[in-house]
Order: structure tokens, then C-alpha cells, then sequence
């Protein structure tokens, strides 16, 4: 492979002209693609298999036309103090609210709330419900405007009203630290290379690497039914892998510069040793995002496999859009050791025998390998402890800052009708097959009303053939609760003796419910997906690095690093420690896909600073190093790249905790998190103080496995001896001989 990729990376740099124009082109294509393409709804949510789902099925077949995924609103009116809601002038508001809301194409129905006996005792709140064709996400902005103005116009009448539900779905905005996080990572790529020119490459080339994933996925995202919110990962993961992966190759680039070779064979070389650690860092990263495909959800299915397409351009654009633009940069783009002038000029002291600080750090771990390996296990088990209590669920408009007026609709439904209001139940009978459905109905609605928690059940709604009925049941707990989840199971359980005695079944579905199902779901598949991955991966690290305890002791480094990250979550998120300056105003039960999701892509992005650190070091061991000085070798080229590349990915996953969305926030900060525990404690020392402590039985392969496994030549072993080699040194050919023997 490195070879290939040798003369891939020299073939750039000659026709650099026509490798720029194929990647400007591509990104034109992507962009006029994007503009012309139909604007993206969102992604049907569906989940394949659960109960929930059946029951939304099995609605859409029996009441045709009632839009059972339709968007939801529910517009809530409070009286001013003293005041009753149903007093003339307050109930002359509400109802010219009511016609309003009835006006527009997409809308199904609205409730009046004095006809719906929607209004509390108290006679102080009500509200009215609106029912939509269309998902809040498709919902036109025409029809969210009509909304937003019959509210106003019933606050000009002295009426507190808020909006809740799902009809003002948007787009969720990042912030402006997202471009902060950018901004850092220039800085960083500055100081790491000392010029303007050479920290440019990565950013330029990541930036057109994510414009053509993002841009095709908006050009494919109605055709394929990707929905708005599928760039949001791809944008996220493909930003930081594609600074990552340029800034490699570039510092790799400008060690061959130093090492006194011509510009063209450094890229060559560059390519051909970096390149390859690169395309199999982006494998394993493509492997995790592909394999959220085992949990069987189509909306993180597509996220998945569109984010993985932007890394695998990524990949691409590192290997060959890298070195064309080194052709261009020429002379401007310095070895590595002499700094522009920018930051002084002249020549650094890298000559003057003084380590740097990776030598330094990597020669103290081998000296202390077992103190070090305690310490950073101590610690990531510690941070790791909060998990212990990890709670989880999905966001609702309780979880929403109290600024929107979502979160403020929630909570004056909470205080006139109880906190369960906000999660209410259908329960779908389907008494198709039973002798007598209108008292297999009463059965189920007379055994619900007994169970605990339950305030209240609304008669049953029949379809037109009186062979399917809906009944609403009211929770006394607020939806994210474990009592409301108990509920779910109760109603589920009696189901089981319901269908022996009438013949008729019962589901249970709604917000409340799906949530509770992809819960389930997400739990039930963490351990397949971890063993797909990690398994997958496994034996890709195996190949790479011809060892068995390498990859082993990577992956039981992943697992600390990704436990100690969700404890990290918990405490945040749930607990609320520092919640404030993480601007999380309502704590509560971490997301569902969390746990899932941090294990697919930190996994991926772990394996990054494994591959590019320890094949530092599988190169220096193959080439006749001690054990020990292969480490310390491996720090002193690998270290500063990996640690800017930690630091940047950091800074922009950072870059998504100023989102509106909870769920993008809790994202970024868990992301970021983790890359900080797996690249400065796992890679930076657990890795080289287990390394220490192993010696020459870290590198151990059985000879039969040796023979049957495939030589990919990450170390560039074969640019010495191929067409690339340059004069022979015949010390150094037999020292690397006795190594491998």
C-alpha cells in the first residue's frame, strides 16, 4: 500500500492543475446539486420493530386521513390573575383564536377547548389542540407563521399564551461557537506549523471535504429521505477528521523536507507513510459510523452512513487535493524545524541535541510505565463513576431552555393539569377479531382506569367500521419519568390477558411511548454494535499492526475513555455539575442514542491516534529499535501532530455545545470530552507505559497468523527497498532483519 500510495502522492504533485480542478469541479457539481434540489422535510421517523410503531401503522391503515405522525400544537391560554379563562371577554379570545387556527391548508383539526372540557378546574387554563397533515420538520413556514399570530393576537387580548408541541420543529442552530471552534483550530495549525501557508492546507482542504458531503447530501436528501438534520453529524465529524488527516500528511511532508529530500518525493513519502496510516485511521472511523446501521433505526442509519461518506472524502482529499496544494505552496511551505517569519524566521533549535517535550514525556513514561498506567487508570475510573447512575431517555419541551415559549407551554400545562399532561398515551384496541369490539373496548378502559398513576381516560374514538378504537390515558408523572415508564409495561402487560379473554390487542404508542421503545431498542443493541465494531476493528488493527496485544490493549484503552466520557455526560447533563457554564438550563435523563453514539464515533476517532502514534513506533521497532526507543521514537515525531490534532477536534466539537438543541449539545460536549480522555491520557500515556511494560511481546504475532495475514506495509518499509529507496545502509538492513526474525 505504501507504495501505491507513494506514487499516488507523486502523481498529485505533478498534475496538481488537474487534481485541483477535479476537486473544484466536484465541489461546483455538490453545490448546484444542493441549490437546485428540493428544500429537505425531515426523515421519516420510524422504528422498525417496536411496538409503538405498529400501533402508528395500524392507525394510518384504520383511520385513513388522520395523519397519525402529524405535527402537533397545543396553544395554551391562562387568564390574568383573579381572572377565570371561561369568563365572557377571556372566552371570546379563545374562541376567535380557534377560527384562526382553523384557517390553513395543512391543518386537520382544532380542538376547541370549551368543547373539549379542556380547561382545568380551576377554570384559570386551557387549551386548544391543532392537528397538522405534515411533520413539524415538513410543517410550511406559512402554516408555523399563522400559529405564531393567533398567539400574538390572543396575548394583545390579555391572555398568557404559549405554543407547545412539535409544529414549531426547526432547524437547530450551532452558534457562533462553532466558528470559534474553527478559529482555534487555525491557531493551533499556526503554531504547530509556523506558517500561515502550510496551517492553511488542512483547514482549506477540510472545509472543501465537508462542503461536497454536506452540499451532496442536501442535493440527495429528498430523493432519499435523509431529512434536515442528517449534515448536522456529517458536519461535525467531517470538519475535525479532515483537519486531522491533512495536518498528517503535512507534517509528515515537512519531515522529509528536513530530512534534506526534493519536494516531490516528500509528498510522495508523505503520502505513501502518513497516507497510509490515514486510510486506515478513516477505515475504522467509516466501520463505526456503517455499523450504527446494527440498531436498526433509519434515521441514525442515514446519519451513519452519511457522515461516513464525508470522511471517506476526507480520506480522499487528504491523499491527493494535500500534495497537489503542496505543489503550489512550494518553497512557502518550510521544513519541519525552520519556522517563517512570521514567528521569528531563521532556523530552530531542533538541531541542537535539546529533546523535544514527546521525547521528554515518552522517555519519562518508559522509566515509570508502572506509575503512569495506575495514575491514568485511577483517574478515567473515577471520572467514569457517575455512569454508574446513567439515566436514559429522549428530550421533550421539558428539556427546552425557558426562554422558548415550548418550555413555558409545558410548564403551564404541568401546573393547570398535571405534569403527565405532557405525555399523554394513545391506547390503539384492535378488536377486529373479537365477537363483540365495543365490550373488548370497555374492558380496556375499565382495567386502565384502575392501574396506578393514571388521572385520567378519555372514551374511546372508533373508527368507521367500530373495529378500532383510541383512548387517551392521562399519567399522573411527567412523560420522562420511570414511573410513567412502568405505565407503558403496566398497560402493555395487562394487554397480554385483554387479547386471551376478548380476542381483541392491545397498543400502547405516542410520543411518551416511542420514547420508551427506542430506549429499549438503544439498549438492546449497545452490545451487538460494540462487538461489530470493536470486533471489526480488531482485526484491522491486526493487519496494521501485525500484533495481537496491540489492538487489544486499543481497544480496552477505547472502553476506559468512552466509560469515563459518559460519566463525564452524566454529570453535566444529569447531575448538573457546571451546568451553567455549559448553558444547560434543565437537567435530566441523557439522551437514548447517547451511549451508542459516543461509542461509534470515538471509537473511530480513537483508533485515529492509535494508528498515526503507534505506527510511529511499529516503524521505528521495524527498523531495528529497541522496544523502548521505538517509543520514545514514535513521541518525538508523533506526538506535537497528535496532540494539535487532539486540540483541534476538541475545539470543534466544543464548536456544537452553543447549539439551541439539547441533543447536538450534549453531543459535542461528550464528544469532546472523550477525544481529551482518549488522546492526552489513554494515547499520550496508558498507551506507550503499556508498550514499556510489554517490550518486545507487544509486537509478538503467531508465525502462522504472520503468513496468512496480508503485508500492507503501513511503516513504508517497502519505499526503502522499492523504487523510492534511496542509498542502502547495510547496518541498518541487517539490524531490521534480525527484528523480523
Amino acid at each position: 500500500m505504501a507504495t501505491f500510495l507513494y506514487r499516488l502522492g507523486r502523481l498529485a504533485f505533478r498534475r496538481r492543475h488537474f487534481v485541483a480542478l477535479i476537486w473544484v469541479a466536484l465541489l461546483t457539481l455538490a453545490g448546484v446539486g444542493a441549490a437546485s434540489a428540493p428544500a429537505a422535510g425531515s426523515s421519516s421517523f420510524s422504528i422498525p420493530g417496536t411496538e409503538a410503531q405498529r400501533a402508528f401503522d395500524l392507525l394510518e391503515q384504520r383511520f385513513p386521513g388522520m395523519s397519525a405522525d402529524g405535527a402537533t400544537a397545543r396553544v395554551v391560554f391562562k387568564a390574568p390573575g383573579g381572572e377565570k379563562v371561561t369568563a365572557k371577554d377571556n372566552k371570546a379570545v379563545v374562541e376567535k383564536a380557534v377560527e384562526e387556527l382553523r384557517d390553513g391548508s395543512e391543518v386537520v383539526s382544532v380542538a376547541d377547548p370549551f368543547a373539549a372540557h379542556a380547561v382545568n378546574k380551576d377554570g384559570t387554563i386551557a387549551y386548544a389542540q391543532v392537528k397538522y397533515k405534515v411533520s413539524g420538520m415538513e410543517l410550511k413556514d406559512a402554516s408555523k407563521d399563522a400559529l405564531k399570530e393567533a398567539a400574538h393576537r390572543a396575548r394583545d387580548g390579555g391572555l398568557t399564551v404559549e405554543v407547545g408541541g412539535d409544529a414549531l420543529s426547526a432547524v437547530p442552530e450551532t452558534g457562533s461557537t462553532e466558528v470559534i471552534g474553527i478559529a482555534v483550530a487555525a491557531v493551533v495549525l499556526v503554531i504547530t506549523f509556523g506558517s500561515l501557508v502550510a496551517a492553511g492546507l488542512p483547514l482549506l482542504t477540510a472545509l472543501v471535504g465537508v462542503g461536497i458531503g454536506v452540499s451532496a447530501i442536501a442535493a440527495l436528501a429528498n430523493a432519499l429521505d435523509l431529512g434536515s438534520t442528517t449534515s448536522t453529524l456529517a458536519t461535525m465529524i467531517g470538519l475535525a477528521v479532515g483537519i486531522d488527516y491533512a495536518l498528517f500528511i503535512v507534517s509528515r511532508y515537512r519531515t522529509e523536507l528536513a530530512e534534506g529530500r526534493e519536494r516531490e518525493e516528500a509528498a510522495g513519502r508523505a503520502v505513501g507513510t502518513a497516507g497510509s496510516a490515514v486510510v486506515f485511521a478513516g477505515l475504522t472511523v467509516v466501520i463505526a459510523l456503517v455499523g450504527l446501521a446494527v440498531v436498526n433505526i433509519p434515521m441514525l442509519t442515514k446519519m451513519g452512513v452519511a457522515a461516513a461518506g464525508t470522511v471517506a472524502i476526507a480520506v480522499l482529499i487528504a491523499l491527493t487535493m494535500i500534495p497537489s496544494l503542496l505543489g503550489y505552496a512550494g518553497r512557502r511551505v518550510k521544513p519541519a524545524g525552520e519556522k517563517s517569519r512570521l514567528l521569528g524566521g531563521g532556523r530552530a533549535a531542533a538541531g541542537n541535541g535539546r529533546p523535544n517535550m514527546g521525547t521528554r514525556w515518552a522517555s519519562f513514561v518508559v522509566r515509570r510505565p508502572l506509575a503512569v498506567l495506575l495514575l491514568g487508570v485511577v483517574g478515567l475510573g473515577a471520572a467514569a463513576v457517575p455512569a454508574s447512575q446513567l439515566q436514559l431517555g429522549l428530550p421533550d419541551d421539558g428539556s427546552q431552555p425557558t426562554s422558548t415559549t415550548q418550555r413555558r407551554a409545558y410548564d403551564l400545562l404541568s401546573e393547570g393539569f398535571g405534569p403527565g399532561f405532557n405525555g399523554p398515551l394513545m391506547v390503539v384496541v384492535d378488536a377486529k377479531a373479537s365477537d363483540d369490539p365495543k365490550a373488548a373496548v370497555t374492558t380496556v378502559t375499565s382495567d386502565i382506569k384502575g392501574m396506578k398513576d393514571v388521572v385520567t381516560v378519555t372514551p374511546a374514538t372508533y373508527n368507521k367500521s367500530g373495529d378500532t378504537a383510541m383512548i387517551t390515558v392521562i399519567p399522573g408523572s411527567k412523560p420522562s419519568s420511570a414511573t410513567t415508564e412502568d405505565l407503558v409495561h403496566g398497560i402493555r402487560d395487562a394487554g397480554v390477558g385483554i387479547t386471551a379473554d376478548t380476542d381483541a390487542k392491545l397498543l400502547v404508542t405516542g410520543t411518551t411511548a416511542m420514547n420508551i421503545d427506542v430506549s429499549q431498542k438503544l439498549n438492546d443493541a449497545l452490545v451487538p454494535y460494540l462487538a461489530l465494531v470493536v470486533g471489526l476493528a480488531f482485526l484491522l488493527l491486526i493487519v496494521v499492526f501485525r500484533s495481537i496485544l496491540v489492538p487489544l490493549k486499543a481497544a480496552l484503552g477505547f472502553l476506559l475513555s468512552v466509560t469515563a466520557a459518559l460519566g463525564a455526560v452524566v454529570a453535566v447533563f444529569q447531575w448538573g455539575w457546571l451546568s451553567g457554564l455549559m448553558g444547560v438550563e434543565e437537567t435530566g435523563p441523557i439522551m437514548s442514542m447517547m451511549p451508542i453514539f459516543m461509542v461509534g464515533v470515538v471509537f473511530g476517532l480513537a483508533m485515529d491516534y492509535e494508528v498515526f502514534l503507534v505506527t510511529r513506533m511499529r516503524e521505528a521497532y521495524v527498523h531495528g529499535e529497541p522496544p523502548g526507543q521505538a517509543i520514545v521514537t514514535g513521541f518525538k515525531h508523533g506526538a506535537r501532530v497528535v496532540t494539535a490534532a487532539a486540540v483541534i477536534m476538541i475545539a470543534v466539537f466544543s464548536g456544537f455545545i452553543g447549539s439551541s438543541e439539547s441533543m447536538i449539545k450534549m453531543i459535542g460536549f461528550g464528544l469532546a470530552v472523550a477525544v481529551f480522555f482518549d488522546a492526552f491520557v489513554v494515547r499520550m500515556a496508558l498507551v506507550p507505559a503499556v508498550l514499556a511494560l510489554l517490550g518486545r511481546r507487544a509486537w509478538w504475532l503467531p508465525k502462522w497468523l504472520d503468513r496468512v495475514l496480508p503485508n500492507v506495509d503501513v511503516e513504508g518499509d517497502g519505499l526503502r527497498s522499492g523504487p523510492a529507496a534511496g542509498p542502502r545502509d547495510p547496518d541498518t538492513d541487517q539490524s531490521r532483519e534480525l527484528v523480523r526474525a
